[in-house]
């Protein structure tokens, strides 16, 4: 039986890894798929060219159609001249892909275990960062020998690991939250948090999503019944008496006037 996946720990130790996320066999072509997938989302679409309708000018004919010897022309704004429009230019769109969620994370556990096998996953301490300190990251790479670019992946709260890296030539900290397939793929080593390891392994693993969302709709569908059913059985109730005394009190004037 295989052992369980580990990864140093910077400092001493070792770290146990998931084995659902990080023995998984490399795919290919999914980790291309979602790669492409991300970086087409970055794309802005804002690119754009005028067609000859959209150029201004050019409403009439620039000279009679027979007579002149020259090619005729209907106008100024023709593709085949100087100062028209663009023949099947871009114009604004959107670059995104969708990529299945199981596909995603699929990608995701091709990644890490590639790096895992490689023996480039590492395991840091973010605690000893207790005030931004560009030395004590720069002695964390050195001591681990880590092969460039370092790829440094830290939960939100750990904002002195990530000030300490940011100033380190070819190494790129980043909240976990905000790293994809591409970001890990791009990386020759990657350092992790303990903390930050546990969420991109849930990640991978789509363990704890969508528990929270499946509780939320039933509390809200059962109080707004109740709600809705008791304001229309009081309206009806309280119109109907004084609908009828209306009439009542106006019938014995036209009686008085007859007679």
């Amino acid at each position: 039986m295989a052992s369980a996946p580990s990864a140093p720990k910077l400092g001493g130790g070792k770290v146990t890894l998931d084995a659902g996320a990080f023995t998984a066999r490399f795919n290919g072509p999914l980790v291309h798929e979602t790669v492409r997938a991300e970086l087409s989302a970055l794309r802005q679409g804002t690119a754009a060219t005028k067609t000859r309708g959209k150029v201004s000018g050019g409403g009439s004919k620039p000279w009679r159609q027979k007579g002149t010897g020259r090619a005729r022309a209907g106008s100024s704004r023709s593709p085949l001249w100087r100062g028209g429009g663009t023949v099947f230019g871009p114009s604004p769109r959107h670059y995104t892909v969708k990529v299945n969620r199981k596909a995603r994370r699929a990608a995701l556990r091709s990644a890490l275990s590639l790096h895992a096998e490689r023996g480039s996953l590492a395991v840091f301490d973010p605690s000893v960062f207790d005030a931004p300190s560009t030395q004590k990251a720069a002695g964390l790479l050195r001591d681990w020998a880590a092969a460039q670019p370092v790829l440094v992946l830290l939960d939100g709260e750990e904002s002195n690991a990530g000030l300490s890296f940011r100033n380190i030539a070819r190494a790129l900290a980043m909240p976990v939250a905000d790293a994809g397939v591409a970001d890990v793929v791009g990386a020759a080593s990657l350092l992790v948090s303990r903390s930050a390891l546990e969420q991109i392994t849930a990640r991978a693993t789509g363990e704890g999503n969508g528990d929270a969302a499946a509780e939320e709709p039933a509390p809200k569908k059962t109080a707004a019944k109740p709600t809705a059913a008791a304001e229309p059985a009081e309206e009806p109730a309280a119109e109907e008496p004084t609908a009828a005394a209306e009439p009542a009190a106006d019938e014995p004037e036209p009686a008085e006037e007859d007679a």
